[in-house]
């Protein structure tokens, strides 16, 4: 068995004083797998910035300009996030909901998002890979 060392131990995260935590059955359940890179994305930045009860008081705007993210894709996204019961919205308010039931469904709940320009899907090889499997990714070596 492979000993668990840790890279960097001076630097093991520690839970905040503020609200900021990901719920590992994001992964484990496969919700993040329903989600695309940009509802992916403004996930965890929601996640990093809700207070306790989930709640972002960000604007569009400034959503928008940290994502580098144009109104048309956070419109899509918030969509997505909602529809993926993983976000609710009322504006100008965002929360981020905790996770109910299992997802168990890899099907992405709303299309894509635009390609940006200057990209293309054409190579699936130039392709970058979905949010998801960043994420997820991620979580696995926290574990």
């Amino acid at each position: 068995m492979l000993a668990k060392s840790l890279p960097c131990p001076e630097r093991v995260r520690q839970i905040p004083e503020q609200f900021s935590w990901v719920d590992q059955r994001l992964v484990r359940e496969r919700h993040i797998e329903r989600c695309t890179h940009s509802p992916g994305m403004l996930y965890l930045f929601l996640l990093t910035v809700a207070d306790a009860r989930g709640l972002s008081y960000y604007s569009d705007a400034a959503i928008m300009q940290r994502l580098s993210m144009s109104h048309p894709t956070l419109i899509d996204a918030r969509k997505n996030l909602i529809h993926t019961d993983l976000m609710a919205f009322r504006h100008p308010f965002y929360q981020v909901l905790s996770i109910n039931g299992s997802a168990h469904t890899p099907s992405r709940a709303a299309p894509p998002s635009p390609t940006p320009e200057g990209l293309s899907n054409s190579d699936p090889s130039s392709s970058p890979k979905p949010a998801n499997q960043y994420i997820a990714q991620m979580l696995r070596s926290l574990s």
